[in-house]
């Protein structure tokens, strides 16, 4: 904007003048900060279990007349590990996206053009109802 100074004495009885100023005009658009990849991994792990077992045996001894003893073992039966695996839920994991909104205060400056009068002599000025003498 600039400034303009019109004056009266042209011969002209009227004159008419642009007054302007300026407006905020606000805009937002949508910038991607982060790109997020969400996926599970599996990782091994080895475990070490310590687990009880029995066994049954048939047990035959023998005596001599002399106090010797003969000892045979004849296995009858034996617990033997199975192990199984079964996938079992442990943690629910949610993902989702949540939308926020907060205030920003923003500060700008703006122009507006106002009418400025400089007048020579001693004359009256007269507008909505007021008088003063310039």
């Amino acid at each position: 904007m600039h400034d303009e100074q019109n004056s009266i004495h042209n011969n002209n009885e009227e004159l008419t003048l642009e007054l302007h100023k300026e407006e905020l005009e606000v805009n937002k658009k949508i910038i991607e900060t982060a790109t997020v990849n969400v996926y599970k991994r599996t990782y091994t792990v080895e475990k070490q279990i310590l687990v009880p077992v029995t066994y049954e045996e048939l047990i035959i001894e023998k005596r001599s007349p002399n106090e010797e003893v003969e000892t045979k073992c004849i296995p009858l039966s034996e617990e033997r590990i199975e192990v199984t695996k079964h996938p079992i839920i442990f943690e629910d994991v949610e993902i989702y996206k949540e939308k926020i909104e907060e205030h920003m205060q923003i500060n700008e400056t703006i122009k507006e053009e106002k009418i400025h009068i400089d007048a020579v002599g001693d004359i009256s000025i007269m507008g909505d109802n007021q008088t003063s003498t310039v």
